[in-house]
């Protein structure tokens, strides 16, 4: 048993901050003992008043691996994963080639990532019009859950569902008692490009919020008939708020995310030919994400997540600036805790609230019992940072494979300075190392 003590005057467990110190053993937090602990036969680190958390994890990511690998690859995005303070990530059923939509898509993604992961990381299955009766056993294969579009995905090969073919597929969740994800966009007459290409206040009203609210009124009631677990991915528009909050109070099992790019930029500051702010939905404006926030406050959003969905310059229409043609999403893996505690600090969330957004919730979500919080007997996946330190973005931060990302030039306090995952370090002063157990096969 390999034992050692790490301490700090700020530890963020399940019962607040406190100063302490964790024994860690054996890839565990084997005890928590409030106060500086030193004991002669164990080997003992302070990190002096830097904050001890659990480590982020990142519910909502695309890698692209197998097949569309020089989009990102599992080195590069797990590497950017640890030098963000990221523990834990769940892979999207898309853009890889092929696309999760069975088990044995699955099997070849499993294989492609092994070997590359800094981090822990899970998948998601899809669920496309073709693949209702593979659904069975690509649950069976342990994916933490399927992910649906109510619009074209961007990726020929992950069409979008209608609500007949989620009537099909819900049983099956049901059965399982397994989670929908859903893009809450559904087309409708309102919203129609118009405008110059390189126009960002075109292309945000060729996607309305009420594609937003309509899509997500439909989830609601469908959640409601099946009583399945449903999940609204990336909310972005305010006006879908009130819909979510009345269906907790009405107890249906509705959960829902935001991301930190629909927190911290805001639509009035984006200028036109700036693509790489392109996403769907996408960013609106400051009025609007000011309730995002609120929502983070009082529940109605369970978590934030990146949805880190990257793609080469090209993709990216850089050259041109044309928002129309440009592939819609954001690269901001890396940037997770330090963009969403920038924006947080200034409205007055406090370090146990950061926590229970980026760590504990969304290990709830997920079902990771052991991982998400600070506790004898949980995985010592943790992340030491410093919250008062800042620093500016520079693409030669950046571990993602493209250095395109709307975070460049911002300055973001919150400076993660070692990644520890099953207890070793990962991410330590620019030093990757990969981990011995990193994936998660089951949810």
């Amino acid at each position: 048993m390999v034992t050692s003590a790490l301490h700090s005057t700020r530890v963020i467990t399940p019962s607040g901050m406190n100063e302490a110190t964790l024994v860690l053993a054996d890839g565990k937090i084997k005890e928590v003992l409030l106060g500086k602990v030193q004991r002669e036969d164990i080997p003992f680190e302070s990190v002096g008043d830097k904050v001890i958390m659990p480590g982020v994890i990142d519910a909502h990511v695309h890698i692209n691996e197998p097949g569309r690998t020089e989009w990102e690859g599992f080195e590069t995005a797990t590497k950017a994963a640890a030098a963000g303070g990221i523990t834990t990530l769940i892979e999207m059923p898309l853009n890889a080639s092929p696309v999760t939509t069975t088990a044995a898509a699955l099997k070849l993604k499993l294989e492609a990532a092994k070997g590359k992961l800094h981090v822990n990381c899970g998948f998601y299955g899809g669920v496309i019009p073709s693949n209702i009766n593979a659904l069975d056993e690509l649950l069976n294969a342990g994916v933490f859950g399927i992910k649906a579009f109510l619009t074209h995905s961007g990726i020929d090969e992950f069409p979008n569902v209608t609500e007949a073919d989620l009537r099909k597929a819900l049983p099956i969740l049901k059965k399982h008692d397994a989670k929908l994800l859903v893009h809450c966009e559904l087309v409708s007459g309102v919203g129609v490009d118009h405008g110059p290409p390189k126009s960002y206040a075109a292309y945000l009203a060729s996607r309305p919020s009420i594609w937003e609210t309509d899509a997500v009124a439909l989830m609601i009631r469908l959640s409601e008939e099946f009583d399945v677990h449903i999940h609204i991915v990336h909310v972005s528009a305010a006006e879908a708020l009130p819909s979510i909050r009345d269906a907790k109070k009405r107890g249906l099992r509705i959960t829902a995310e935001t991301c930190p790019h629909y927190l911290v930029f805001c639509a009035e500051d984006i200028l036109d030919g700036a693509t790489e702010y392109k996403c769907a939905p996408p960013i609106r404006e400051r009025a609007n994400n000011e309730l995002l926030w609120e929502a983070l406050k009082d529940g109605t959003l369970d978590f934030v997540a990146s949805d880190h969905s990257p793609a080469p310059p090209d993709m990216k229409e850089q050259a041109s600036g044309n928002f129309m043609k440009a592939w819609g999403g954001i690269a901001g893996l890396q940037f997770v805790l330090p963009a969403f505690w920038t924006g947080a600090k200034e409205r007055g969330f406090s370090l146990e609230e950061v926590a229970r957004l980026l760590c504990e919730h969304p290990a709830d979500f997920l079902g990771l019992k052991k991982k998400g919080r600070i506790a004898p007997g949980c995985d010592a996946d943790l992340v030491i940072w410093d919250p008062e330190a800042s620093f500016v973005v520079k693409k030669s931060h950046i571990h993602h494979r493209h250095k395109i990302t709307p975070y460049v030039g911002r300055t973001l306090f919150g400076v993660a300075e070692r990644t520890v995952v099953g207890g070793e370090n990962v991410g330590d002063d620019g030093s990757f190392t990969t981990v011995r157990f990193p994936t998660l096969l089951q949810r």
